[in-house]
C-alpha cells in the first residue's frame, strides 16, 4: 500500500510541475514575441537581444522536452503501468520514482542506455530515421528546368 500512496503523491508533484512548465512556456512564448517586435537600438543591443533569445530559446526546449515526459508518466499512470521499467518491465525502485517522477527506466537499463551512448528520449523516435542507403542519380540541372516553350 506505500508504493500506491507513495505514487498517487508523485501524481500530484507531476500535476502541479506540468501546470507550472505550460504557464513558463506560454511566458516565454510571448515575451519571446515582445521581444522580437522591439527594433529600436544599435547593433550591441541586437547582438545581447540575440543571445538572451537564444538563451530563452534552450530553457524552453528543456521545458518542453520535460513536459513531454511528465505527461508521458501521467499517461502511464492512467494506463497503470507507470513505475515498471519500459525496457526490462521489472518495477523501478520508489526512490529512483521519488528522486525522478517521469523516469520510464530502471538504474540498470538507464545505465545500459547510456553505456550505449543513447539519449534515452530518442531510442524510439522514428522520426530521426533516414535512408542508410544514399540515393545516386546522374541528374544535372538541365534535366531540372521545364520547357516552357
Amino acid at each position: 500500500m506505500a508504493r500506491k500512496d507513495a505514487i498517487s503523491s508523485m501524481r500530484d508533484l507531476l500535476l502541479m510541475r506540468r501546470d507550472a512548465l505550460r504557464k513558463a512556456l506560454e511566458g516565454d512564448l510571448t515575451l519571446l514575441h515582445k521581444l522580437n517586435n522591439q527594433t529600436s537600438g544599435d547593433v550591441v543591443d541586437f547582438a545581447l537581444d540575440a543571445a538572451q533569445d537564444e538563451l530563452n530559446s534552450q530553457l524552453a526546449e528543456v521545458e518542453s522536452r520535460e513536459l513531454a515526459s511528465i505527461e508521458k508518466a501521467l499517461g502511464r499512470m492512467r494506463e497503470g503501468s507507470y513505475g515498471s521499467c519500459e525496457a526490462c518491465e521489472c518495477e523501478i525502485p520508489l526512490a529512483r520514482l521519488q528522486a525522478l517522477p517521469y523516469a520510464t527506466l530502471c538504474i540498470r537499463c538507464q545505465r545500459e542506455v547510456e553505456r550505449q551512448g543513447v539519449d534515452a528520449h530518442t531510442v524510439a523516435d522514428w522520426s530521426k530515421i533516414v535512408d542508410a542507403i544514399p540515393m545516386d542519380f546522374d541528374t544535372s540541372f538541365g534535366d531540372l528546368e521545364l520547357d516552357v516553350t
